[in-house]
């Protein structure tokens, strides 16, 4: 099964067992078949048309949707009536989450795996980033003794704000990036990284609904109305290493660049060829395999989301103390 993403507008329907993308192409109208079967998630960036019939086709068939705006920007998603419910797991996640100690010792983890690839990145360009690299072990020394989440993400905000200054030397390209804005983004840098995130945020998503854990359960963020804010929390872990590098290489490789971005909205737009080149680096990137240190065999990355998942409820279960996961290559 894999990932679908649709740039063109259009509609989608229904066709038997199967689902039918429709769009305009040159004046005429153009039928693309997609078997249902082979539909892991469907990511739309295009003005698309759709019924109810098809959603309850997809519900039926455990196929989330992802909405991205005209600008490119993460909307929401459709997400299919739950199918590995859980109580057990619910009542665990709510307990976890009102127990101050049991809610700092999982968020701890978040910021501490989020901090590891960062500096797994940094120490990648180190002749370059020294200074920040260490400034970050500074920050790092302090997780512990932080006693409530807005300390911790505070610290964590530190270490981000660190890590994005070490950006301009990393990147081969004279880029305009002094700071992290996000809504909305002020320019290509901060385009570029939002709608990385996003995309990380809806993979971690995915992983999540393939779990019993319940998404708007959270720890490091608090979780709130309309939002899947354990996604956020998990896509932490994720972003520095499968979201960041995919943005190094395109801009280091010159696969991506100004002319990928709408120079009249002062390049803070991701022109549709553009969205298509990072939508189908993450994927290839995620498509990759690598030699799992304990399980002794190779597994993919995506593997790698659902891995991290299966040891968080294991630590609800209280069968397995949480330790994030740290990057080893």
């Amino acid at each position: 099964m894999q990932n679908y993403y649709l740039f063109k507008s259009g509609r989608i329907k229904r066709k038997d067992n199967s689902v039918m993308f429709e769009y305009l192409e040159d004046g005429s109208k153009k039928r693309v078949p997609i078997p249902v079967n082979d539909i892991d998630s469907l990511y739309i960036f295009g003005e698309t048309d759709l019924n109810t019939k098809l959603l309850n086709f997809f519900s039926q068939n455990k196929i989330m949707i992802h909405f991205f705006n005209y600008y490119g920007y993460y909307t929401g998603t459709f997400y299919p009536r739950e199918f590995l419910n859980s109580g057990d797991i619910i009542v665990r996640q709510v307990s976890h989450y009102t127990s101050r100690k049991k809610r700092l010792s999982i968020a701890r983890e978040f910021v501490k795996a989020a901090s590891y690839g960062i500096m797994q990145n940094l120490r990648r360009y180190k002749d370059r980033t020294q200074e920040r690299i260490d400034q970050i072990i500074k920050y790092d020394a302090t997780f512990d003794d932080q006693t409530g989440i807005p300390s911790l993400m505070g610290v964590e905000g530190n270490i981000r704000e660190t890590y994005y200054k070490a950006f301009p030397a990393i990147i081969s390209q004279e880029i305009e990036f002094r700071k992290r804005v996000k809504n909305p983004p002020n320019n290509m840098m901060n385009a570029l990284i939002s709608f990385v995130n996003s995309m990380i945020y809806a993979e971690v998503l995915k992983e999540i609904y393939k779990t019993q854990l319940n998404p708007t359960i959270s720890y490091l963020h608090t979780p709130g109305y309309r939002r899947f804010s354990l996604s956020l929390d998990v896509a932490e872990i994720f972003k520095p290493i499968f979201g960041d590098r995919v943005i190094f290489s395109l801009l280091n490789n010159n696969v991506l660049s100004k002319k990928h971005f709408d120079k009249d909205l002062n390049y803070a737009y991701l022109k549709e060829d553009g969205r298509k080149i990072v939508v189908r680096a993450i994927d290839d990137k995620l498509r990759t395999t690598i030699m799992h240190k304990q399980l002794k065999r190779k597994v993919g990355y995506r593997r790698i989301i659902r891995l991290e998942l299966y040891k968080l409820t294991k630590h609800l279960l209280e069968e397995k103390e949480y330790k994030s996961f740290r990057i080893w290559w």
